[in-house]
């Protein structure tokens, strides 16, 4: 008896346990740890900042292409696509400025997030849930039942489809977060449309007029429209050892467009040209990531490629990921008009049932499920350059 009450002692008390560290990063702190408990602790080869591994340490700087919204909507839209689309096709991200959402309600959504994450354990506890289906979860890692090792990150999944349907079950703490998060939601929602637009457009799959010729093309564009829209919002708590962790592990996004919303500490890195760069973040501005499905949709031509989350020992870091994608039951797959005898059809068809089951099978850290629809070999520097 004695040693089972010691046992159970260990697992209240000690922040290193495993009943501890599964219920996230933030209450581990919030417990006090001068370590980096051994759960999250990555293969030395894996870390980041390895000298002879990364040649820049991963400390450099990458400036990304910048798409003027404003330009965009403009008599200069043609000059802005063929820079969209060489961002697409080499980066795979870009920035957008100038977009037209007010900052109060970029400095909002930070702020309510900030707020939730400061909330007693047990108040953002009653989101944690296992299921990767839930439409509202809290948790921590990418998948805190299969993952080996863990992402020093918590999240709250917001599902945005439909609002009026899905917004009960929204947290209700702090008083303003469903309000903050609707108006974010709203109108992330818009831009990604317009960019989508332009995305496709870019790709010659969408036009610029509206006869009849177009109509099919428009009746594409409106599936992106109607489509499905997930907020992420993540919390990366300061790290006593951050050369030993990531806040999250190299990985691809799943869905067509992200649109990322950074506080003033930087942490995001993309992979480009075999080493790790830090996004620089630029105030009230969006970074933007080409995702899975539209790299299956381009036929590879636009690249979804890996990045990752560093973390830091002084400061913690908000981001808001808004992802964007098809309707859930829509099934994925290249478009024809891309596919010819000189560029044969290089995806399977997927959906998001197929990506929720890989998901839950295995310890997602790199970009397999997106090498899992290729249908050649298609080399790492062809895919995430």
């Amino acid at each position: 008896m004695g040693g089972l009450a010691m046992a159970e002692n260990k697992s209240k008390d000690d922040p290193s346990s495993e009943s501890q560290y599964q219920k996230g990063v933030k209450h581990l702190c919030e417990n006090g740890i001068a370590r980096v408990p051994n759960k999250y602790v990555l293969p030395v080869v894996e870390r980041p900042n390895i000298q002879g591994r990364e040649t820049n340490d991963g400390n450099s700087q990458i400036k990304l292409p910048i798409i003027d919204f404003a330009q965009l909507q403009g008599p200069e839209r043609s000059q802005v696509l063929k820079t969209m689309a060489k961002a697409c096709e080499e980066y795979g991200f870009f920035q957008v400025t100038n977009h037209g959402i007010p900052i109060d309600v970029i400095n909002s959504m930070i702020d309510v997030s900030n707020r939730f994450f400061e909330l007693p354990y047990e108040e953002r506890a009653k989101y944690m849930i296992t299921d990767l289906r839930a439409p509202v979860r809290y948790g921590t890692s990418f998948n805190q039942i299969k993952d080996g090792v863990f992402c020093w990150r918590d999240f709250l999944k917001l599902v945005c489809n439909s609002l009026p349907d899905i917004l009960p079950f929204w947290p209700s703490s702090p008083v303003d977060l469903r309000q903050s998060a609707v108006t974010y939601s709203e109108k992330t929602k818009f831009l990604f449309a317009m960019l989508m637009k332009a995305v496709l457009e870019s790709l010659g799959l969408v036009g610029d007029t509206e006869d009849d010729e177009n109509e099919e093309e428009e009746e594409a564009f409106k599936q992106f429209q109607d489509g499905s829209q997930l907020m992420i919002i993540n919390c990366y708590p300061p790290c006593p050892e951050p050369e030993l962790t990531l806040g999250m592990h190299p990985h691809s996004d799943y869905g067509s467009l992200t649109l990322v919303l950074q506080d003033e500490v930087e942490g995001l890195q993309i992979r480009y040209q075999g080493d790790w760069f830090t996004v620089r973040s630029i105030p009230n501005s969006f970074v933007v990531n080409v995702g899975d499905h539209l790299e299956i949709l381009s036929n590879g031509r636009y690249k979804s490629v890996l990045h990752r989350v560093v973390v830091n020992s002084m400061k913690s870091r908000i981001s808001v990921a808004s992802l964007h994608s098809l309707p859930f039951e829509t099934v994925v797959r290249p478009a024809s008009r891309l596919i010819n005898e000189s560029n044969p059809r290089l995806y399977k068809d997927t959906d998001f049932a197929s990506f929720i089951a890989y998901l839950s099978s295995c310890d997602s850290k790199r970009k397999n499920f997106l090498e899992s629809r290729k249908l050649t070999c298609v080399t790492e520097n062809s895919t995430t350059n």
